[in-house]
């Protein structure tokens, strides 16, 4: 007769699988309170202790890890490990079912570390990774959505099946792991440990990627409290690939301002940003930065959308509109647009870190959460109030903007956005033609050359922003000044590619 060992904390369908192990001359070894409950329901049970002869100790802590456990998990199916346990009086394990000990929901709780450390799982885990090691030999399950599988299979399931399962329970006890580690790297404040693991769970099949050839997922870290695990989607088709990118840098952009704000992103890069005494204004000043680009693009806000508002974004196409909240009405006008994706935003940006791919590893950084340095002016002439507000209003956009990056404003206004080019004076020229009539420019980066200074000269641009550090710093102010330009240095650049 085979033996299937039992042990878990979520009890679901374990009446069904014990039912087939049953019909399939199994007799099952169990442990503790799963012991019990499969009792209760009215099956034999072998209780674990009966097979070690030993007691479970420290308050249920220690039950499993047994040789006469192990040993049956372990064994494989030949001459030499069957005269091995025989010898040892013991008896082969041939299936093995068990769920962890919930560190992740008592995590939520916001229990102590002392408490929470309770809830980690030794003796889960040991079982799930012995059995996955002998998957050949030993039938490993770790899900209930797989009980019909094995159901299904029980009989004699195929190497396909096994390895599929032993698959699915080293992703899992390396998940459980990764949330484990996490939690300790966070309450000892550790962001870049020697050996990093991400407790990513699969949340969403995308409908594609960047392009639909490209499958794409979501996996949503469990431990971090992100924007995405937050929010809400009110109405319009699922969120594409792309759709998550665009939201992730426009609420960014909106959360870095204290005014009423709007934002339009296309392709990752803002064409339009504005501040207005109210949303409607705001809107309208965005769009009006770049009414051509806005189209199919997405739209964030940092204050509630009001029905006026609604109206008047109801005259374009847009993918995506973002806010803390919507009016009644607001929803109403824009529910209207059946495909168009309203997503109510919940808490504003709060993780530390960004990672990125590259081919054989990540990339892993703080996100840039600064602004400046300092706020030098490097020329003689002073800068009044009003002009460093749209200083710092354009500074802050060209954080956002792909590099090389050059913001042109008025009126708190992006008016022109050069992002993108392989060299500075691509962008400077790009972004003033755009804006024609701005009064300010930033720079991600500091200018190399003064030819950025001089094409300013042509616009008739009043003050420049730049975080300065370049050997020919002095062409460039001297520029300036002769040109009645006035400059900011910063010393903080902000590059993003």
């Amino acid at each position: 007769m085979k033996r299937a060992l039992i042990s878990v904390y979520y009890k679901e369908n374990i009446e069904k699988l014990a039912e087939v192990l049953i019909e399939n001359e199994y007799e099952i070894i169990s442990t503790g309170n799963t012991a019990k409950y499969l009792e209760n329901h009215g099956f034999k049970v072998i209780r674990v202790e009966d097979i070690t002869d030993f007691p479970e100790i420290l308050n249920g802590r220690v039950k499993t890890l047994h040789p006469k456990i192990h040993g049956g998990i372990l064994a494989r199916n030949t001459k030499e490990d069957k005269k091995t346990i025989e010898n040892l009086n013991i008896k082969k394990i041939d299936f093995v079912y068990v769920n962890l000990y919930p560190f992740k929901e008592k995590m939520e709780e916001n229990l102590n570390t002392a408490q929470l450390i309770e809830y980690i799982d030794i003796g889960g885990p040991t079982l799930i990774r012995a059995a996955a090691k002998n998957f050949e030999n030993t039938i490993i399950l770790v899900d209930p959505d797989d009980i019909d599988l094995i159901i299904k299979s029980i009989k004699n399931p195929d190497y396909k099946t096994r390895l599929y399962l032993a698959s699915k329970a080293f992703n899992l006890t390396a998940y459980y792991d990764s949330i484990i580690s996490s939690y300790f790297n966070k309450i000892l404040n550790i962001d870049f440990p020697e050996y990093m693991t991400l407790p990513l769970k699969k949340k969403s099949e995308l409908r594609y990627g960047e392009n639909s050839h490209q499958k794409a997922m979501f996996y949503e870290n469990v431990i971090e409290n992100g924007f995405f695990k937050n929010f809400e989607q009110l109405n319009g088709k699922e969120l594409s690939y792309n759709n998550f990118k665009d939201i992730d840098i426009a609420w960014k952009i909106v959360n870095e301002f204290d005014e009423k704000v709007c934002c339009a992103v296309k392709h990752q890069t803002p064409c339009g940003v504005a501040v207005g005494k109210t949303n409607y204004e705001a809107y309208k000043k965005a769009y009006e930065c770049d009414p051509i680009s806005i189209f199919g693009g997405i739209v964030a806000f940092n204050n509630k959308v009001t029905e006026d508002t609604a109206k008047e974004i109801k005259k374009i196409f847009l993918e995506v509109i973002i806010a803390p909240d919507f009016d009644n009405k607001a929803l109403e006008i824009l529910k209207k647009k059946k495909n168009l994706r309203i997503i109510k935003a919940n808490i504003p940006p709060i993780e530390k870190l960004e990672y990125s791919s590259i081919d054989g590893g990540i990339l892993v950084q703080e996100r840039d959460v600064k602004l400046f340095e300092k706020f030098e002016i490097v020329t003689n002439n002073k800068i009044e109030k009003e002009l460093m507000e749209e200083l710092i209003f354009a500074f802050k956009i060209v954080k956002y903007a792909k590099s090389n990056a050059i913001v042109v404003s008025k009126n708190k206004m992006a008016k022109g956005i050069g992002s993108g080019q392989p060299n500075r004076i691509w962008a400077a020229i790009d972004a003033l033609d755009r804006a024609k009539d701005g009064i300010v420019l930033a720079s991600d980066a500091f200018f190399p050359f003064d030819d950025v200074v001089k094409k300013a000269g042509e616009y008739k641009i009043k003050a420049i922003i730049q975080p300065g550090g370049s050997i020919r710093d002095e062409d460039s102010i001297k520029v300036a000044e002769k040109l009645g330009i006035s400059m900011v240095f910063t010393y903080m650049r902000h590059f993003k590619h």
